[in-house]
């Protein structure tokens, strides 16, 4: 008997997505697809586009031209929105209402029926539980930007659209939104995340892609982009790099240099940084 593997449906899918304001081209031409469970950074500097196609991929704006479906229904219907967590760069919850309040305003306008057990859940992961009575006026920048992302699980979305989640918190709080992004990656969530941190991109990831003036210039695994040619080795007298070197090559080298005399103490693949691989792409294209 042949066994066969199910192939899961993409939960986002972009094909040649652009928007044009006027004269300026936000987005120019992205293809996108993201599979269950999988965690997607989107690197890119200030105005490169990441927030409008974040935007297009919520039915927050229309695309120019191209397409962007979720979950298989076209983006911005309700078949796909019931499909999706968002918490926007830029948000505000009105200042006099309680956290619950907010939980519970949210659960109105996604039509979930969790009730208070989905709250104080919710509330429980990011660190909140403790505080669901607090007016938002009360509360840190810090707690409300855990609040949003609280708000963001609301109905167990399949796809979680994030823009600049760690902006405003601290380092516990940034390592919190870490390990909460891992577990639901690993429930099966998948997760766009829009960030200029590289640190909260490279560790967490599966995928990267770096946008600048609305174009992908680069995109794979951290590991796949990380990967450099040549290999260093560190002999008795110090680190030497040797550019050019093949995998295939490596185990040549080493025989030569130990017939040479000398000892080898370390071999290591030659590896550039993600943060070097984005100052490239961002310096070459905007000059």
């Amino acid at each position: 008997m042949i066994e066969t593997t199910k192939v899961l449906p993409r939960v986002l899918e972009a094909r040649a997505v652009t928007k044009t304001y006027r004269s300026t081209q936000a987005v120019d031409g992205v293809d996108l697809d993201i599979s269950p469970g999988e965690l997607v950074g989107l690197l890119g500097p200030n105005g490169a586009g990441k927030s409008t196609f974040v935007k297009i991929a919520c039915g927050l704006v229309r695309p120019s031209t191209g397409s962007l479906s979720v979950c298989q229904a076209p983006a911005g219907s309700v078949s796909a929105r019931r499909s999706i967590g968002y918490l926007a760069e830029l948000f505000r919850f009105p200042p006099w209402l309680r956290a619950d309040e907010v939980m519970a305003l949210h659960q109105r306008l996604s039509g979930s029926d969790g009730g208070a057990e989905e709250r104080m859940r919710l509330l429980d992961r990011v660190g909140l539980a403790g505080v669901s009575t607090r007016r938002i006026d009360a509360m840190s920048k810090g707690m409300q930007q855990r609040l949003g992302l609280a708000q963001s699980l609301i109905g167990d979305p399949r796809l979680l659209l994030l823009d600049e989640p760690t902006s405003a918190l601290d380092p516990a709080g940034r390592r919190l939104v870490r390990e909460l992004l891992i577990e639901l990656r690993n429930a099966g969530v998948s997760v766009l995340l829009n960030s200029h941190l590289l640190t909260e991109i490279e560790p967490i990831c599966d995928r990267v892609l770096i946008l600048v003036k609305g174009k992908v210039l680069a995109s794979g695994s951290p590991a796949e982009m990380t990967a450099g040619d040549g290999v260093e080795i560190e002999t008795e007298a110090g680190l030497r790099i040797f550019p050019g070197v093949s995998k295939q090559e490596v185990p040549a080298l080493v025989s030569k240099l130990i017939a040479e005399g000398r000892s080898i103490y370390s071999v290591t693949p030659g590896r550039q940084t993600l943060e070097q691989i984005y100052l490239d792409a961002v310096k070459g294209e905007m000059g």
